[in-house]
């Protein structure tokens, strides 16, 4: 990924008299950064305080400074439509609800730059290529513009043209799907169409249910309430956290295996993985699921057959085994209560077949 140099400049007003150290005051107006890099950036002489080097990162702010940081961005986010096929299971004047292939990620960001439902979905609507900023305004501090969104012809634009801290561009998609989940999406066609689901999905009224396949026998049924926010160890994934964000899922169990089940599960709330943490939470990981322990052996025995017989298992489903099966929603252009279902796909009804056989 090709970076580009850039300068912030920090005038620090007249007034202010808080008397902070200087990576403590950079970090709070740097978009996406952290104290740690920020520290780094000052001792590597790439901030400046009043036209001199400063290495020392303890350095007290004072009123009138003027702070110059040198920082490296990332080049903006362009998206280009594409012809990828969509499995569309509705299409109106104000949505399209698509059934999402497993593989498939929902929008670009700098690590997934095409290929993606937003690239399809551009080219299906007959919009053109856009392109977001990589951070914002050098000249707001790296702050996010609350400048006017240009419009895309055949997909909402609310909040989507500015690629942002995560470095996203994503038109029309009102919730996503994470890359390796398939199944029911519901996207906005125009932004009074995104505004009406986004406020269900805020007051928790649309109905949203799942299949999984994971590991051991859970209860009948049961409702997982714990808080879900980023993992402490390892950034790159949720657990469940005292400081988290409230959740919480309904979960039935609809079929028994030998030593796994499949549960058709409920969200109340919409947080990051929160099926696949809450699961892991409980003891029983879907099957599959690399990031929270889904491949390994969790219940039965671990003997050579059974390590070969999951082995075969996930060649065939490289993904955990998770479905976004129904959805249901107020039309936000009729009012009327609408509901779409989708069926399982090839790879996971074929899980089931292998477990079947493993009884």
């Amino acid at each position: 990924m090709q970076r580009v140099q850039t300068q912030i400049v920090l005038d620090v007003p007249t007034g202010y008299a808080a008397g902070e150290r200087l990576d403590r005051y950079v970090t709070g107006f740097v978009l996406n950064a952290t104290r740690a890099k920020v520290q780094r950036a000052i001792r590597e002489g790439q901030v400046t305080v009043n036209g001199r080097k400063e290495t020392k990162p303890s350095y007290t702010v004072s009123a009138g400074d003027e702070i110059v940081c040198t920082v490296m961005r990332p080049q903006p986010i362009r998206v280009d439509p594409e012809p990828i096929a969509l499995d569309i299971v509705h299409e109106d004047d104000d949505v399209i609800v698509v059934n999402k292939p497993p593989g498939m990620v929902v929008h670009p960001a700098y690590g997934h730059r095409s290929g993606t439902l937003v690239n399809a979905l551009l080219h299906h609507v007959g919009a053109p290529a856009i392109e977001a900023d990589s951070d914002g305004d050098p000249d707001d501090h790296g702050e996010k513009s609350d400048a006017d969104e240009e419009a895309i012809d055949g997909l909402s634009s609310m909040g989507s043209l500015r690629s942002g801290p995560e470095g996203f561009v994503r038109p029309g998609i009102v919730h996503r799907l994470d890359k390796d989940t398939s199944g029911l999406l519901v996207v906005a066609k125009h932004d009074v169409a995104h505004q009406r689901i986004a406020r269900q999905f805020l007051e928790q009224t649309i109905h949203r249910r799942y299949v999984a396949l994971v590991w051991g026998h859970p209860p009948d049924k049961g409702t997982i309430d714990a808080p879900i926010g980023r993992s402490t160890k390892d950034r790159r994934i949720m657990a469940v956290t005292r400081r988290g964000k409230a959740s919480r899922t309904h979960y039935v169990a609809i079929r028994r295996f030998a030593h796994c089940a499949e549960l058709e599960l409920r969200l109340e709330t919409g947080r990051t993985h929160q099926i696949r943490v809450h699961l892991a939470h409980i003891g029983h990981r879907v099957l599959g699921d690399e990031a929270y322990g889904g491949r390994e052996i969790r219940c039965g025995p671990d003997t050579r057959n059974r390590r070969a017989f999951f082995r075969n298992l996930f060649e065939d489903m490289p993904r955990q085994a998770l479905h976004a099966l129904q959805l249901e929603f107020v039309h936000p252009g009729s009012g009327e209560l609408v509901h779409f279902e989708s069926a399982r796909p090839v790879d996971y009804s074929r899980a089931i077949e292998r477990l079947e056989k493993d009884r």
